[in-house]
């Protein structure tokens, strides 16, 4: 379940027309994609999201969800906005209210856990460790929490744990905390204990129908099983102009603080799955076509390259075509040629010779790995044959 209804008044004008979660991130991105994402490659394939505020650009965005891989005949990605029910119509009043007023939709799928989320952080977490982890401990809720700097830590919900990790004290935003664990806004619960909570909670009118201020207190003090999980990647509320800005930045440099090139967790949005492409310090771009996915570190001059071509520091391209996820290492050189995808030009290794010198145009296939150092001329086809040709000759 994917709170994302939140209006973001922190974000000022960035959030007039539309809900935090649907403000563009990294060029290519919303920031909702990162707990869809997070959500798909946990092994997570039914998600309700919960819009309210200016959801219009949402809903657009998310739309049947294809880009997530959850268009699913059963499951897949629901928009959840409030509706008028057969005895009154309201909006969501909280977090919690709008959990209990979903109740339904969390009964259609009929779960044993629930997995509740924001739709407004910048994280990759995989949600399949936290659930087993509520699992091992017998947990009737599980809370995510991330260590920050206690001079931060009054922002936050804080934690206090004993040495296996079970909580057994919560504070919302603590004028003195006690602890540095902060809640990330990630919780599982056992889905029966959820819904009995949800119930006492909205019989109580006194109640600000919350999370942090209600349901999770009420759990402690009624002697519940709660447990922390710590987590320690990359994780930031983009809930401030200076904490969105920040997550930007996170993602510059060569080793970026958050990257977005992961293979193996793919944040993906409407747009192309690829990350947009990437200009190092230094690096020489001129009459050139850069696709998605591509690092530049070195010098690329009038060349088409495509997705995901790696140009590493010193290297230099030249009037060449370059095919997807060719890595072309620091001080190579490519002139006047075309390289299929997925070879490897090793470091200081040339391919090819520079237009008005070169007897015609050089063709690498793909997936080759072209040694350090080695010379591949220009006019000729290098296929697997021919490079180990070359190659043994340089040896000799």
């Amino acid at each position: 379940m994917l709170l994302a209804g939140g209006q973001g008044s922190r974000l000022y004008l960035l959030t007039e027309r539309i809900a935090k979660p649907a403000v563009p991130f990294g060029g290519k991105y919303r920031i909702i994609d990162f707990p869809l994402s997070n959500c798909i490659n946990s092994g997570i394939d039914t998600v309700g999201v919960l819009t309210q505020y200016q959801p219009l650009a949402l809903n657009e965005y998310i739309g049947n969800g294809q880009p997530w891989d959850l268009d699913r005949t059963y499951g897949g990605v629901w928009t959840l906005p409030p509706y008028q029910g057969q005895k009154r119509a309201d909006w969501y009043k909280g977090t919690a209210n709008a959990i209990y007023q979903n109740i339904q939709f969390i009964d259609k799928f009929d779960p044993d856990y629930v997995v509740i989320l924001s739709g407004d952080h910048i994280y990759k977490m995989d949600y399949a460790e936290m659930i087993e982890a509520h699992k091992k401990n017998n947990a009737d809720c599980t809370i995510a929490v991330f260590d920050v700097p206690l001079s931060e830590a009054s922002r936050f919900g804080i934690m206090t744990t004993d040495d296996e990790l079970r909580i057994t004290e919560f504070e919302e935003k603590p004028k003195n905390p006690k602890s540095t664990k902060a809640s990330m806004g990630v919780y599982v619960f056992s889905k029966d204990k959820l819904v009995s909570y949800l119930e006492a909670d909205e019989a109580d009118e006194n109640s600000q129908k919350d999370f942090g201020k209600n349901i999770i207190p009420a759990m402690l003090k009624a002697g519940e099983r709660l447990y922390a999980f710590e987590f320690s990647g990359y994780w930031k509320d983009v809930g401030t102009i200076d904490s969105l800005w920040e997550a930007n930045m996170d993602l510059l440099g060569d080793r970026p603080e958050l990257p977005l090139k992961d293979k193996a967790w793919r944040i993906l949005s409407r747009n192309d799955a690829l990350p947009p492409h990437f200009v190092g310090q230094g690096a020489v771009i001129n009459n050139s076509v850069i696709t998605e996915g591509c690092e530049i570190y070195g010098t690329v001059i009038n060349s088409v390259l495509s997705a995901g071509v790696v140009v590493e520091r010193g290297a230099v391209v030249r009037d060449s075509v370059i095919l997807g996820n060719v890595t072309l290492k620091a001080d190579s050189v490519v002139d006047y040629s075309i390289i299929d995808s997925d070879t490897v030009v090793g470091k200081g290794a040339t391919v090819g010779k520079a237009m008005g010198v070169s007897e015609g145009i050089t063709l690498v296939g793909g997936g080759l790995n072209i040694p350090s150092g080695a010379e591949i001329p220009d006019g000729i086809i290098c296929g697997k044959e021919k490079l180990a040709e070359i190659v043994n000759k340089e040896v000799k």
